[in-house]
């Protein structure tokens, strides 16, 4: 493995949604992370090679209900810089595979993230949930929506992923920072319900300032202003229109060939948005998507095509950054960030299994050992 990463080593405990996401993001900038996952467990996918979150890293089977398949976990975990779980509370120490106990016993400088919907400890800790009852519980679903309707779920993205994986992986990076300058591993609380919660930081700032009224779908960034949300064309498809500043949004309405005086008039103050969006409406059912597309070509209106996931994969200027990658055959989303030194991650599928008994071997333990494993249903 190549990347910012390199030289990581992450011991995952294979789960579902945000902490296969979090392997999938180390994984991608060169951390050498083993995929342990549950046996009988749910996994992301039937087959592992065409998901992403279980890409670029070995993936195995282990039965943790045998002494022997948690004792592999402690002597994988003595040779890594973290190790990464989802488990509700209790999970890990009814197993005899406490953080605190790992880091105290066979390795002081690992860092144990663990993921949860609801964390740790509160009252709900102990209980299920999904993505929807974070972001709801949090305060954010309640923004998200238009006027009038129920708030609308986005995906499982901004909770499992957003607030879930990619924090966790953000932790676990800076966990290991400062291991590596003390010698002190420490365990990782991430919470969904948290990060839910922290992605919508910039819309408790505005509310603070006055700028934002609780009232979904009434404010300049939630479909609520004219100039900030998405329209339907003539031919079925959607523009999206995001022209927040004043030069951007005279940009918008001089091109938009409509009653521009109005439109202008009515930029800043709420009460005119409603009447502001039917006219805007009116005005771009009158073409298809393509003709406003050209309409809007090198300008600074902020305004962009709502493409399907087919079309982005070919739009130019994804094409040019490799924004989609294709892994086993099967486009998906490409890493991200990219460095300057390493250069874009190249993501592969599912690593081979032989690298796995190579981990097994730099642990210590033998090919009887690994025989036995197998023949006994440990490994899978």
């Amino acid at each position: 493995m190549t990347g910012v990463l390199q030289g990581i080593a992450v011991l995952e405990m294979g789960g579902v949604g945000p902490v296969p996401f979090c392997g999938m993001v180390l994984a991608d900038h060169g951390a050498r992370v083993i995929q342990l996952r549950r046996r009988g467990a749910p996994t992301t996918a039937a087959d592992p090679a065409l998901s992403p979150l279980n890409r670029s890293r070995v993936g195995v089977a282990i039965d943790l209900k045998d002494p022997r398949g948690r004792q592999l976990v402690r002597r994988l975990a003595a040779r890594c810089d973290a190790l990464i779980e989802g488990f509700r509370p209790g999970v890990m120490e009814r197993l005899d595979l406490a953080p605190q106990q790992l880091i105290e016993t066979i390795n002081p400088r690992l860092v144990v993230g663990r993921m949860t919907g609801w964390g740790q400890q509160g009252p709900l800790a102990r209980t299920a949930g999904h993505d929807i009852n974070y972001l709801a519980l949090s305060g954010t679903l309640d923004m998200l929506g238009r006027a009038g309707e129920p708030p609308t779920p986005p995906v499982n993205l901004l909770g499992d992923f957003g607030g879930g994986g990619l924090l966790l992986a953000f932790a676990v990076v800076a966990a290991i920072l400062r291991a590596q300058r003390s010698g002190q591993g420490q365990v990782i609380d991430c919470a969904i319900v948290d990060g839910a919660a922290l992605l919508a930081a910039i819309v408790w700032g505005f509310e603070a300032q006055g700028r934002w009224r609780w009232q979904r779908g009434s404010n300049f960034l939630d479909g609520g202003a004219h100039y900030y949300g998405t329209y339907r064309c003539a031919d079925g498809k959607f523009l999206a229109v995001g022209a927040l500043e004043p030069d951007f949004y005279q940009e918008f309405i001089e091109r938009l060939g409509c009653d521009a005086s109005a439109l202008h008039d009515g930029r800043t103050d709420q009460d005119h948005w409603a009447r502001m969006r039917e006219l805007v409406a009116a005005a771009i059912a009158g073409r298809t998507r393509d003709e406003w597309c050209r309409v809007f070509a090198d300008s600074d209106a902020c305004v962009t095509p709502v493409l399907t996931p087919e079309e982005a994969l070919v739009h130019p200027h994804n094409l040019e950054r490799g924004t989609f990658a294709r892994v086993a055959g099967r486009a998906q989303p490409a890493p991200a960030p990219r460095f300057s030194v390493d250069g874009p991650p190249a993501p592969d599928a599912e690593r081979p299994a032989d690298e796995f008994d190579e981990l097994l071997y730099e642990a210590g333990l033998t090919e009887t050992d690994i025989a036995a494993l197998r023949r006994d249903g440990v490994l899978a």
